[in-house]
This record gives C-alpha cells, structure tokens and sequence, in this order.
C-alpha cells in the first residue's frame, strides 16, 4: 500500500504541491493512503482527487485576506526584504475582547469550504482512498488523527481547518470539550501513523531543509522572538517525528522516500506571497524530478 505523507508548513506547502505534482503525473503513482499535517491537510484532499490545477490555483492566489479575519501581522518590504512586524491595533483588540489568541483564521474555514465541495467530498469518502488530517488536542496534550471516512461534509472540513491553526497566532477552536490547534505541535511529519494504518511504501514531503547550519535571525521585539521560538520547537518536533518514523519504517521494512527542501524558504511560513508561492511549487516539481533521476539512475 503506498502512502503520502506531507509535513506541516504554512505557505511552504506550495513546494510539497510541486513535488506531489510530479510524484502523480509523472509517476503515475496512485495513493491508497493520505495523510497531512497542517498545510499538508489542505493539499491532500485535492491531490487525492488528482486534481492537481486546481490546488495549484488554490496556492498560488491564496493571501492574508483569505486566511486571517484578524490578522496580527503586518508585513513590510524594506530594501527588498519582507519584515514581519507585529500589527499592534489588531493585536490590542483581542486583548480587549479577552480572546486567547492574537489573531483568527474564520476566513480559512470558509476558504477551506469554498474550494473543497460536497461533491468532491462524496466522491473521496466513497473511493477506495483514504484521507487522513493530524490534529492537536491540546486539553490532553495528544495528537489525534482524523479521517474522512468517519466524519460528514462540515465536520471533516473543520477538522482540515483545524489543523492548519497555528495558535497562538491564529483561532483556537473547541470541539467535544476538548481545546484544538495546529496538528504539528503533537506530530508534525505523521510517517508511523502511516506505517501503523498499513502502509507498505511512502513519499514524504518535509518542508525543511534536511540540514541547516545557517544561523537563524533571531527577532528583535517580543511578538517576532515568539514566532523564532515556535519555529525552533516545531524544528524538534520534525526531526523526532522523522527518526521515529525511520525506525518504525525499519522495523517493519516500510520504504521511505523523503523529499526535504533543498534551501530555507521563508523565515515565517505564515506570511502568503504568491509570487514566491508560484516559484516554491516549480522548484518542488524541478527537486522531485533531480532526485528522481539520480534514484534512477544509482540503481
């Protein structure tokens, strides 16, 4: 059984469509299984449904309007460069309005709603593949996973929403009593959840760099210092995932095939500029292609 799996990683997830576009096409692979974290829960339904165009469209026009109803960013361009800034009236508002997060992402799910039918929903519960989004239940400090075939249309499409909530900067959503957030901050690249549900060869798509010695630059006001440190826990939570994965891949003689970014994309993944969108899913493509004709040709 072949298995897809696609890490969590805000805009980055342009680059894991490249790949997966190539993977499809190309290869004609055909996935029993699919399972995504975060920005990953958002491609796969639509690569499942091999409609590739049309999640390359979603990608590469989607912005901050479309995602956040409260935005607590600002982004500016200084010489060239894009600086993140804290966006001090939105975030005072919450504040005021005792809300726990600094931002909202009402817009995503409606977004999410808009571009993923009943129509196409019906059509993935009732094939033979399986859909499968990772979540954060963050009352019980454990990751869930969800999948299509035990939800209807309106649940299973929060459940994609909620896993893509990074929190604090974006909602915090409550469901069955329980507090939920961003699928990556329990497992953030799901490799043994695959292997445990069957799988007998899987693709992985890690939106990182498989080694970074470059030195990151660590914000300079309290709100950016924040999004750095997130980023450095969910580097941690990637590579234990990761190893976990190998071992149970080992164990249980899985074939890994893992596709990391060959350079650092962006510094804040949640900042959406579609230019840069457009170029991380060509180079997705172009990578998948190099690595696949150097695995062809070391055989």
């Amino acid at each position: 059984m072949r298995a897809l799996v696609i890490s969590g990683g805000g805009s980055k997830g342009a680059f894991a469509g490249g790949v997966a576009q190539y993977l499809i096409e190309q290869h004609q692979y055909q996935y029993d299984l699919l399972l995504g974290t975060s920005t990953g829960s958002l491609l796969i339904p639509h690569l499942a449904l091999g409609k590739v165009n049309k999640i390359y469209d979603i990608y590469t026009s989607v912005d901050e309007h479309k995602i956040f109803n409260v935005n607590p960013f600002v982004v500016k361009v200084r010489n060239g460069v894009e600086i993140v800034t804290i966006n001090h009236m939105n975030v005072l508002r919450q504040f005021f309005k005792k809300k726990r997060t600094f931002g909202e992402s009402k817009q995503l799910r409606r977004y999410i709603r808009e571009s993923f039918t009943k129509e196409e929903f019906a059509a993935l519960k009732s094939s033979q593949c399986n859909i499968v989004v990772t979540v954060t239940n963050i009352s019980r400090n454990e990751v869930e996973y969800k999948c299509i075939r035990d939800f209807e249309y309106e649940e299973f499409c929060d459940w994609i929403w909620i896993s893509c909530n990074y929190v604090p900067f974006m909602s915090l959503v409550e469901r069955n009593g329980s507090l939920y957030g961003d699928g990556g901050f329990s497992n953030l690249v799901p490799i043994r959840e695959a292997i445990q549900r069957g799988a007998t060869e899987i693709d992985v798509v890690v939106l990182e760099m498989e080694t970074n010695r470059t030195p990151k630059v660590i914000g300079k006001n309290p709100f950016s210092l924040m999004v750095d440190l997130f980023g450095t826990l969910l580097d941690q939570v990637e590579k234990h995932d990761i190893t976990i994965g190998k071992l149970a891949a080992k164990n249980k003689n899985v074939k890994l095939n893992l596709y990391y970014t060959p350079t650092s994309l962006t510094t804040n993944a949640l900042i959406f500029n579609k230019e840069k969108m457009k170029q991380w899913w060509h180079e997705g493509y172009e990578y998948a292609q190099n690595k696949s004709e150097l695995m062809s040709e070391n055989k």
